[in-house]
């Protein structure tokens, strides 16, 4: 079992990471409760997708002193929306729930963030354990603190900072995701790599066979790396004031393609494959990294695709990153690499450069499709 450490001003709570550890959840966090679940004082309640509770439900439940409540939401971005959050508040106030119980995040990152902010809302404020089914959720989204919900005007623009108790991500569970999306979530750990962690982009380069087939050994040295980057970002600035902004490599567009397509034809992590692409190519355009580290980025990338192509146009994403959560005072917020381990913001691209990464990013996905 490997455990990382998030410390911030405000919290600290531990990632565990490993094998077998879905069947001991319960105890543990019966244990962050001091025994409240056993001793029935307090309730649990699992918010799940239909998919993953057949998959996997039985065993997270046993491992609880007591049967879960259990709040469902359909598979799919498309769920993420306030109508959402508001069903289930309902439903949490229908079944008793107070300000002691706790909410367990057990799914991808649609789940994780909407059950973040479930916890953030209901009653001001109620506790929560991430337990995440998917690589793109294990590798980023369970961790840091970041919760919402999609608005028509663009993603995530409803929100809050709210960290959990914990995170238990049990590598067995990705034994049953569908290849494609072990690929898309990969994505995020390639973009890791690039952002801060050299090593980690050199592990998923010259591992990929392994990576990709699913060997539980490569898939825990290239979660647990991400985590503990991920980490580390965020002790640093919790509330993406300036350094944890890098995280968002590939974000700006990648959004902004899944907006214009509403959220149907790419996975999360595929769209923000096509949008570091497009930033490797702004990058490389201003000199800021070689032609030859800019190549294997993207070879990099491709290899742990195949990226599908996208309807979508040009000037439409780039009127979209308009609407993007990390612009401030007007200014395009955008993350650019200086090399494989490093990344800069800067708040300088222009339209006319955005357009044309846009439009050659464009170029590249119809060729896909």
């Amino acid at each position: 079992m490997t455990k990382i450490a998030v410390r911030t001003a405000s919290v600290s709570y531990e990632v565990e990471i490993g094998v077998g550890l879905l069947a001991q959840v319960g105890a543990r966090v019966d244990a962050l409760l001091g025994g409240g679940l056993t001793a029935g004082k307090q309730k649990a309640f699992v918010v799940t997708s239909p998919e993953i509770w057949k998959l996997w439900g039985e065993t997270l439940e046993r491992g609880f002193p007591a049967p879960l409540t259990k709040l469902s939401v359909p598979a799919g971005e498309q769920y993420k929306r306030m109508a959402t959050v508001e069903r289930l508040l309902e439903e949490l106030a229908a079944a008793g729930a107070d300000r002691d119980s706790i909410l367990i995040a057990f799914g991808g990152g649609v789940i994780g963030d909407m059950t973040g902010f479930l916890a953030a809302t209901y009653m001001r404020g109620i506790r929560y354990v991430q337990v995440p089914t998917t690589a793109l959720a294990q590798i980023d989204s369970s961790i840091g603190g970041k919760t919402g919900v999609n608005l028509a005007a663009g993603k995530n623009l409803a929100g809050a900072f709210y960290h959990p108790l914990a995170v238990y991500a049990d590598i067995d569970v990705l034994k049953t995701l569908p290849a494609t999306e072990l690929r898309a979530g990969l994505q995020e750990a390639v973009k890791a790599g690039i952002i801060r962690d050299r090593a980690l982009f050199d592990f998923m380069d010259t591992q990929s066979a392994a990576v990709l087939a699913g060997d539980a050994a490569a898939l825990t040295r290239v979660i647990a790396d991400s985590v503990r980057m991920k980490a580390e970002v965020v002790s640093a600035d919790e509330r993406e004031s300036g350094l944890r902004m890098i995280l968002n490599l590939g974000h700006t567009l990648g959004h902004a393609i899944e907006a214009a397509t509403g959220y149907k034809q790419l996975l999360h992590g595929e769209a923000v494959a096509w949008g570091m692409i497009a930033a490797i190519g702004i990058a490389q355009r201003r000199g800021l990294v070689s032609s030859d580290e800019a190549a294997r980025m993207e070879r990099v990338i491709r290899a742990y695709g195949p990226l599908h192509g996208f309807s979508a146009s040009a000037e439409d994403l780039v009127a979209l990153t308009a609407k993007d959560k990390k612009n401030r005072s007007g200014a395009r917020s955008f993350v650019l690499p200086r090399g494989i381990g490093d990344a800069v913001v800067v708040k300088d691209v222009s339209e006319a450069e955005l357009l044309a990464a846009a439009r050659e990013m464009m170029a590249a996905a119809e060729v896909a499709a």
